[in-house]
């Protein structure tokens, strides 16, 4: 009777061994899925989030079922400062940031945030692509920071709630600034009182009069709905703003060589898909900008906006490199 139990029992297990090991294998699977929690300051519609699904979608066609993207948006988590604090701990995996941002821990990246000194966007990505490019990816891994690749946000303009056309209309306003000793610097030139303020306070802070103008891109622009409060945007273009795709070096150093590899040519896409989603989201953010009453207007005395930011130059280049390192920047 034994045998024949145990006979039975044995066909039994072969019988079912496929389905008795699948739950197994999806147990170790399971195990084996890493999750990645990332930053959005905006919604599912914009660039900042897009972004990360694109990423997401290149890194499971090459390592399926290995890591899964958590994309907090809508600056759950905090502005850019806030985030990148929280990638140095280990609690946030991944981000973009603009480089302005990241300069309080590697000064060197002000050179990108020089007023004036890029041309265009392919002015940019030469030179990111370049020397430059490496040298600064140097310095953020060793603040902890492994840099996927640099993005465009476009270029910065001004924002306002009377029309300013000239810097001398400028002086004596309260202009919220970006949390940099460069972008303090190059608004205190015209003659304003930088307010150093994140990014997801800003509506709040232009609204109460805490602030009466900033500088911003036009996809943010309207993607925070600041035409509500700062109907009147210049197109002063002083600053073109770079960004980088990066993640936490606790994160980065558990990978394996083909998973870096991986997630460094997803990177590279992502970025040239981000740097397109941009220019396509400049037409339409200017679009929802103006049916809602914001304003467009073309600077004057463009050489006189110029002269104001050249001290910017002269005051940060010890910091970035030298005088010549701009110039040959500039001259590219």
């Amino acid at each position: 009777m034994d045998n024949i139990n145990r006979r039975t029992l044995l066909k039994t297990a072969a019988a079912t061994g496929v389905a008795l090991a699948a739950p197994v294998f999806v147990r170790n699977a399971a195990a084996r899925t890493t999750t990645i929690t990332t930053a959005s300051l905006l919604g599912d519609d914009k660039p900042e989030s897009k972004i990360w699904v694109k990423i997401g979608e290149l890194v499971e066609a090459r390592l399926p079922g290995q890591f899964k993207f958590n994309v907090v948006k809508n600056g759950a988590l905090g502005g850019e400062k806030e985030v990148a604090e929280g990638a140095r701990l280990g609690s946030v995996q991944a981000s973009l940031s603009t480089v302005s941002s990241l300069s309080g821990w590697v000064p060197e990246l002000q050179v990108l945030d020089l007023p004036f000194l890029f041309r265009d966007a392919a002015h940019v990505r030469k030179t990111v692509e370049g020397n430059v490019g490496a040298d600064l990816k140097q310095k953020l891994a060793a603040q902890n920071f492994v840099i996927g690749d640099f993005i465009n946000y476009g270029a910065r303009h001004l924002l306002t709630k009377e029309p300013v056309t000239r810097p001398e209309q400028l002086k004596g306003k309260k202009i919220r600034v970006i949390q940099s000793p460069l972008h303090t610097k190059l608004w205190s030139a015209f003659g304003t009182a930088p307010v150093g303020i994140p990014i997801t306070e800003t509506y709040n802070a232009l609204a109460t009069g805490v602030a009466d103008a900033m500088d911003l891109t036009k996809s943010a622009y309207a993607g925070f709905k600041l035409y509500e409060v700062v109907p009147y945007m210049t197109e002063t273009g002083h600053i073109w703003a770079s960004g980088v795709i990066y993640y936490s070096a606790s994160f980065w150093n558990q990978l394996n060589p083909e998973q870096k590899a991986v997630f460094q040519e997803a990177s590279k896409e992502g970025a040239a898909y981000f740097n397109q989603l941009i220019v396509d989201d400049e037409a339409a953010s200017v679009a929802v900008s103006l049916k809602n009453g914001g304003k467009l207007l073309k600077p004057e005395a463009l050489e006189e906006w110029q002269k104001g930011a050249q001290g910017v130059w002269q005051d940060f280049a010890a910091i970035v490199g030298g005088i010549d390192r701009i110039k040959s920047i500039q001259s590219a």
